[in-house]
């Protein structure tokens, strides 16, 4: 039997509003699909070696990592995180292996390849959590997934990427509005970025559960199963 995959998962600080609610939702959706985790905190010695990288949710980067004045609305910046994250990606972009952001890890993907972020979208954030139904690009990792029907996803964020602000080398595969909700990398085996909370949800809607078996099929070396 082909060992488990051992995924880096990213984590907040522990006291962290979002530390608990994170560890709980992300390894469970990621055990569920067939893998192991390591959990990473701030600071924390990496591991020789892991099969995949997920960076998660949490506060927001700080704007001067994209050369931006920080706005009012940007709160909860832990610049050490952003450094720590940001060495792990440079690690996992060197060893190929796949990579999966998750709103803050989404927002952190596209600072990391040269995009920016809009600093505050009013009514994306919760309470309440607001849905929003999107379509994944045909033909797009993300559609290989989930399928290429439409399906909601949930918004919990007040910063956003879009077309303006999505970096080089990073192509979106759903959008909101004028809001980009998924992005891949055009070159990169195997790095998808996903705006909303797909670890939320993984249990019930298998849409999001498709993500994580997706994931993880690539961090085994498997071929995905296709919706």
């Amino acid at each position: 039997m082909r060992p488990r995959p051992l995924i880096a998962l990213t984590l907040s600080r522990i006291g962290s509003v979002t530390h608990l609610a994170n560890r709980a939702n992300y390894a469970d959706a990621l055990h569920a699909a067939g893998a192991d985790t390591v959990e990473l905190l701030p600071g924390d010695r990496l591991p020789t070696r892991f099969d995949a990288l997920c960076l998660t949710g949490g506060g927001d980067i700080d704007p001067a990592r994209y050369g931006a004045p920080r706005e009012a609305p940007t709160a909860d910046v832990d610049e050490g995180r952003d450094a720590f994250e940001l060495d792990l990606i440079e690690r996992a972009l060197a060893a190929a292996v796949p990579v999966l952001g998750i709103c803050r890890g989404f927002q952190l993907l596209n600072v990391h390849f040269g995009g920016s972020l809009l600093q505050h979208v009013p009514g994306h954030a919760s309470p309440p959590i607001v849905d929003h139904t999107i379509t994944a690009l045909v033909a797009s990792r993300l559609a290989r997934a989930v399928g290429e029907a439409a399906f909601e996803v949930n918004s919990s964020h007040h910063q956003a990427v879009t077309p303006a602000t999505l970096a080089p080398g990073l192509v979106g595969t759903a959008r909101v509005g004028d809001l980009v909700e998924a992005f891949e990398h055009e070159l990169h085996p195997w790095l998808v970025g996903v705006q909303w909370h797909p670890e939320r949800v993984s249990e019930a809607d298998p849409a999001a559960r498709g993500i994580f078996t997706a994931f993880v099929a690539a961090a085994s070396r498997e071929p995905a199963p296709t919706r």
